[in-house]
């Protein structure tokens, strides 16, 4: 009993160790400060190791449930005892789909930013500008969601194209609006370092 305890545990940490990285700026987002963001992207480079543990632990775990069950069930004794929930296939499947849930959160995370930069229009195309900030810090596309998001919130800002591969963000505004100092602090307000704009 401890040792499945212990395994399902450990798969189920090491799933939400594998997109922490990636629901930090949700959670952050959904509890109104988004300072903290990147507090946790240090883990993004073992995220592959993360994944193969939680994938090992649960699969070592089904194959105790259901060869090591069987092994007992040959001994010919009758256990009349009710086997508990926290012990069931059912519980195990449950926490198996939710690490695969947690697993996957990197690749659906952005649908749950909100589009803010719908149907703007831009009544004076002299006063456009386009400015490029080197950003620090995205490691996956729900960073890039994040960062868009914020800086779409600011007044005057027409189209943000972010890129965690680049680590950068281009972003076209009106400058009667927003200004670039103004952008920077939006990016930086996700946790996200600006070390370079132009």
């Amino acid at each position: 009993m401890k040792s499945e305890k212990k395994l399902l545990g450990a798969g189920l940490l090491s799933a939400l160790l594998a997109s922490l990285c990636c629901i930090t700026p949700l959670l952050a987002l959904i509890a109104g400060g988004s300072g903290f963001a990147s507090t946790f992207t240090w883990l993004e480079p073992a995220r592959p190791f993360f994944i193969i543990l939680t994938i090992g632990t649960l699969a070592f775990a089904w194959y105790q449930k259901l060869f090591k069950s069987k092994e007992e069930i040959d001994c010919n004794c009758e256990d009349s005892r009710k086997e508990s929930f926290l012990r069931s296939k059912a519980f195990l499947g449950i926490i198996s789909v939710f690490a695969l849930i947690m697993l996957g959160f990197p690749y659906y995370s952005s649908s749950f930013y909100s589009n803010t930069n719908t149907n703007k229009e831009v009544l004076d195309v002299s006063s456009l500008k386009k400015s490029q900030f080197t950003v620090l810090g995205m490691t996956c596309s729900s960073c890039e969601a994040h960062v868009n998001h914020e800086v779409n919130k600011l007044q005057g800002v027409v189209k943000v194209t972010t890129s965690y591969e680049n680590k950068n963000a281009v972003v076209e505004y009106d400058d009667s609006l927003t200004s670039i100092n103004e952008i920077e602090k939006a990016i930086e307000k996700t946790g996200y370092q600006v070390i370079d704009k132009f």
